[in-house]
């Protein structure tokens, strides 16, 4: 037989029949179990795979319930090993069988090796779709690992649990956070281990965070239009395994290493107070439409996983006895990736809920963020927020303790469900993203302005949800950084390789007169303040504040808004950045310290704009640069570009831990988005009779600077300026 070429014939040794629980592979002392689901297939191997690539197959003969499986002693952790399944070949029926390709295994905890660009990767002929490829892909796929028992000592760590409007996310990068860190060692730069060192955690704790947000880390590869461009998937959107940490991101290699490392960095997040939140993938895989490759799921049982259109009606002309139209085959895809993973039936669906089970109790992970999570709600096709999933996931003992955090949209035009995703889930508030970008270029009103500020009670309030349902943030890694967002009209994503068509061409962005980066003294420093009214706007608002890796100090893209495919300087945080650009840093510090500090910023309860006590002043008042509550007239006067926001300390309409009347200073802050320089005047409501400045994006208006009620403050250009009350009166 030809190179490359399948043959069932091999080194073949004898299998104990095993059990089909739990499904993987499961080391023992005496033996390794091994336990696969391909309902329709009527063979089907695992395959052990020695260092020097030599593979011996051995015949899983038992067949229970729709799971092979069989025992094989003498298998030891570190081993890698693959299932290959047989069975019909009709693609328009979803049967891509095919025993050419070693498939990794859905429950794998370990994956090691790369995927290669090779026509031997695909089930099918990719000359004739239709015939069924025999060409053997061992060695130009990935490969699982048995993974030893978990031993890991946690030291008795437990999760924080902490409240969400206590939360401060940071959407990260594993690799693109240390990759260029001089104070990381270089051996552990891009790693799971770099995370965990003093240099990044400390940082976090001084900037304020309390939640890291990882973009994916299950085990994903490149799409094979990416690579043959020489790319890759950075941002990592393309996951081919649910429960392996991914193998690149770790510094003791890939041969179950990864798990370890990964709960080391988990419980070094933990010890510091700081919550771990994975980004994750269930809707899609990275096996893409039906020319993509062969990996996992479609070898097992592609038309179980992944979702087809619904039944055409029959034709007239066959009706009348026609001949039907040759069968395509087709996917349904919400995604846009290619396919879409069909939660209506039940091995997907258990698929989902055990990695998500394992990640929150064996990896102590602390939430998820889902990832286009409209198409993971749907049943037979069409939104269903009381769909299977979602059912599932709320009522799961395990799940329903952990945060979940919604994409609410997805690829379709009917996926776009902000604000109605039920409890206990949260979700990413595009809607404040885009109002805050507008307000600060000119674009927007001030009627939605204080609607974000104040928690979208437009899109929650009206179900029971409190302000935290709202994931507040300006960027994520989808986009311009805020630094490009004041640095760029267009994007230039012209080093993705795709003609700069990619990417939105909706930045909401403002470049200040120059389009990218500029020696122009007076540009420069408009830019900085802008991006630092862009955080400081962030940070105090009500809702659940979540920044992008490097927003900060000035990371910048060079103009790409949607860097999936920059694994380089692009993405990653230069560490050694202008110094300049710090200035925006400790806004954003000193805001978020300002939030911790005082429950009055962070409060559960909706605001009411009425007393909290018979008499007193009311809990949020909307103020007019002359001093007076804002009107009716007011907020339809679209030249307006000014509000001051007045929040009552005390008393809080919260209760404390145990029942207690919260107290708390009162504040009023201010935003200011015109380009000229405006006079305030100081309310005299009885808010207090004295305060001072405790954040500042005008350097004409200093930090610690005391202030008088019914005194005039003069603000220079576009600003955030928070006054602290210093004597209740």
């Amino acid at each position: 037989m030809a190179p490359g070429v399948w043959s069932e014939y091999g080194e073949r040794a004898p299998v104990w029949p095993g059990r089909l629980e739990p499904l993987g592979a499961t080391w023992g002392e005496e033996a390794t179990n091994f336990a696969v689901r391909a309902p329709r297939a009527t063979r089907a191997w695992v395959c052990l795979v020695d260092d020097d690539g030599v593979e011996t197959r051995h015949e899983l003969t038992e067949h229970t319930l729709g799971t092979w499986h069989g025992a094989l002693p003498g298998v030891a952790p570190g081993t890698r090993y693959g299932f290959r399944v047989d069975g019909p070949w009709d693609p328009a029926a979803g049967a891509r069988f095919n025993p050419a390709k070693l498939l990794l295994d859905p429950f794998a905890r370990s994956i090691s090796g790369e995927l290669l660009l090779d026509d031997a990767v695909h089930a099918h002929d990719v000359d004739r779709p239709d015939q069924r490829s025999e060409l053997d892909s061992a060695g130009r796929v990935p490969l699982s690992v048995v993974v030893g028992p978990d031993d890991f000592d946690w030291g008795g760590e437990r999760p924080k649990r902490q409240r969400w409007r206590d939360t401060v996310i940071y959407e990260l990068h594993v690799k693109g956070m240390t990759a260029l860190h001089d104070r990381v060692p270089e051996h552990l730069r891009g790693t799971y281990a770099g995370l965990a060192t003093p240099a990044v955690i400390d940082y976090l704790l001084d900037l304020g965070i309390t939640a890291v947000e990882l973009l994916p880390v299950h085990h994903h590869v490149s799409e094979p239009g990416v690579a043959a461009r020489g790319l890759v998937n950075y941002w990592g959107y393309n996951s081919i395994g649910y429960f392996a940490p991914h193998a690149a991101y770790s510094s003791c290699g890939d041969r179950g290493g990864q798990v370890t490392e990964f709960k080391q960095m988990v419980r070094a997040f933990h010890a510091a107070g700081i919550e771990v939140y994975l980004d994750v993938v269930y809707n899609h895989t990275a096996e893409a439409g039906p020319d993509g490759p062969a990996l996992s799921f479609r070898g097992l049982d592609d038309r179980g996983f992944y979702r087809r259109p619904a039944p055409a009606p029959t034709p007239p002309a066959m009706a009348a006895g026609a001949p039907a139209p040759e069968p395509v085959d087709h996917y349904w895809d919400a995604t846009g990736c290619g396919n879409t993973v069909d939660t209506d039936d039940p091995f997907a669906l258990r698929v989902i809920l055990d990695s998500l089970r394992y990640w929150a109790d064996e990896m102590h992970v602390d939430g998820f963020r889902f990832d286009l999570l409209s198409a993971l709600s749907r049943t037979d096709r069409a939104i269903d927020l009381h769909s299977r999933f979602m059912t599932a996931v709320a009522q799961d003992p395990v799940l329903r303790g952990v945060k979940l955090i919604a994409e609410p949209w997805d690829a379709t035009m009917d996926g776009y469900v902000v604000g109605r995703c039920p409890p206990p889930w949260v979700e990413w508030n595009d809607q404040y993203r885009d109002t805050i970008r507008d307000y600060w270029r000119g674009a927007a009103g001030i009627r939605d302005v204080a609607t974000r500020l104040a928690g979208s009670s437009d899109l929650y309030a009206d179900d029971g949800r409190s302000p935290y349902a709202s994931v507040n943030f300006v960027t994520a890694h989808d986009g311009f950084t805020v630094r490009d967002l004041v640095t760029y009209d267009r994007k230039h994503n012209e080093g993705n390789g795709e003609g700069n068509r990619d990417g939105t061409d909706n930045n909401r962005s403002d470049n200040h007169g120059v389009e990218g980066e500029t020696d122009d003294a007076d540009v420069v420093a408009r830019r900085r303040r802008a991006a630092a009214n862009l955080m400081a706007t962030l940070c105090l608002s009500n809702g659940v504040p979540m920044l992008t890796m490097g927003d900060e100090r000035g990371r910048t893209q060079r103009g790409n808004n949607n860097a999936y495919c920059q694994d380089n300087e692009v993405s990653w945080v230069d560490w050694s950045a202008d110094d300049a650009w710090l200035s925006v840093y400790d806004v954003t510090k000193a805001a978020l310290r300002l939030r911790r500090e005082h429950p009055a910023l962070r409060q559960r309860h909706w605001f009411e704009g009425r007393p909290t006590i018979a008499g007193g002043p009311k809990d949020l008042a909307w103020l007019h640069p002359e001093g007076r509550e804002m009107t009716t007239d007011d907020w339809h006067d679209e030249s307006l570009a000014t509000l001051g926001m007045f929040v009552l300390g005390t008393p809080l309409r919260s209760p404390g831990p145990r029942g207690e009347q919260q107290s708390d200073r009162s504040f009023v802050l201010y935003f200011h988005a015109g380009s000229d320089p405006v006079d305030l005047v100081l309310p005299e409501n009885g808010w207090a009779r004295s305060g001072e400045v405790v954040v500042s994006t005008d350097p004409e208006v200093q930090v610690g600077r005391a202030v008088q009620d019914g005194r005039v403050l003069s603000l220079s250009g576009p600003c955030v300026v928070v006054l602290r009350e210093t004597d209740a009166g």
